[in-house]
């Protein structure tokens, strides 16, 4: 859904978040976020052109965010490095009368309307203190089959202990 650039920009964004405004080195958000060191350079460079980043040169330099996590959406920094494209219309060379090729664009485009809402959401924040609420609230249920459960001494109803 999206690419390995806008998940490298992610990566680097949620670990600078967790920095608390301290510069930090290419090679440090590399070794830190498993992103090869060349390609982070030039990620950070279109991070840095989107207002996300800023460099700090110096002896003690490196990047910080730009903006303040809690404002900082994970949409913000997709969009800046790979934007999300949403299905504005026909492919080429379809009619528009076509009710199952428009059927199936509107649905696309609402499975990506969702996503980026959920990106839009999301703050870097959110993810540097341990990620918010879980996806799925729903309580989970495990089905066993009783006759081979083991019982309180430890034997399964087939009587050899071993629940077979």
């Amino acid at each position: 859904m999206i690419s390995q650039t806008a998940e490298y920009a992610l990566r680097s964004v949620v670990f600078l978040g967790g920095q608390v405004g301290q510069p930090v080195t290419t090679q440090r958000i590399a070794a830190a976020t498993g992103v090869p060191a060349g390609y982070l350079s030039k990620v950070l460079q279109t991070l840095g052109k989107a207002g996300v980043v800023d460099a700090q040169r110096g002896l003690r330099g490196g990047y910080v965010l730009a903006r303040p996590i809690d404002e900082l959406t994970l949409l913000d920094v997709i969009n800046a490095v790979d934007p999300i494209r949403r299905i504005a219309g026909y492919p080429p060379g379809q009619a528009e009368q076509d009710g199952s090729l428009h059927a199936l664009h509107r649905r696309l485009d609402e499975g990506i309307e969702r996503v980026e809402s959920l990106f839009r959401e999301t703050t870097i924040e959110l993810l540097v203190i341990g990620g918010g609420p879980p996806a799925d609230p729903a309580p989970r249920f495990v089905i066993r089959d009783i006759a081979a459960a083991p019982s309180a001494d430890g034997v399964g109803a087939d009587g050899d202990g071993m629940g077979e």
